[in-house]
């Protein structure tokens, strides 16, 4: 999953932010390999968060991403996702991978607070797919999630909610706060 999640987006992540330190930041101070590990797991992160909604689609598509070895450890193949009654025996390693995509999208956020202040739209264009993911997670945590008729996603009202909300608080100490950990606290510096 790693390997997938890192060739899909996190390589994107790593790009992003070549381009970026060469073209916008060019002869700014910035760290540089700080950057580039929480680029990479910034796109891990958005790309898990994707794995783990379309779970009930991609297996109907003969699809599964989940690593065999750990569905294999619950007794499962990636036939018996098909049927919803397995979830309970699925949940472990799904609330695996959820914590995996939720530890990543902190990591994009400490990515995003990490280039410059004046940056806005770049760190707003971060800032909003990292809360959509982790407002996601929240409903994948919460949720059925192998059933195919009851697809996840965030209210398109909720997005733009957490768009302006995001917007209002950009010139305030209370923008860092836009993203916190389920601890209730800031995401810690990777």
């Amino acid at each position: 999953m790693d390997d997938y999640t890192y060739r899909v987006a996190g390589c994107v992540g790593e790009f992003w932010t070549k381009i970026c330190l060469a073209h916008i930041y060019r002869g700014t101070a910035l760290d540089e390999s700080y950057l580039l590990a929480n680029g990479v797991c910034f796109g891990q992160g958005l790309q898990l968060v994707n794995v783990l909604r379309d779970l009930p689609a991609d297996l109907r598509n003969g699809r599964c991403y989940l690593p065999a070895e750990q569905l294999t450890s619950r007794g499962l193949t990636p036939e018996d996702l098909l049927i919803p009654q397995n979830e309970g025996r699925l949940r472990p390693v799904y609330d695996t991978w959820l914590g995996r995509a939720e530890s990543h999208l902190f990591a994009g956020w400490n990515y995003t607070n990490a280039l410059p202040r004046g940056s806005v739209r770049v760190r707003l264009a971060c800032a909003w797919p990292i809360q959509i993911g982790l407002e996601t997670t929240k409903l994948l945590r919460a949720g059925p999630i192998l059933d195919p008729a009851k697809r996840v996603k965030v209210p398109r009202v909720e997005v733009k909610k957490l768009m302006l909300r995001s917007v209002l608080l950009y010139p305030f100490p209370g923008w860092k706060r836009l993203v916190r950990s389920s601890a209730g606290g800031p995401p810690r510096a990777a």
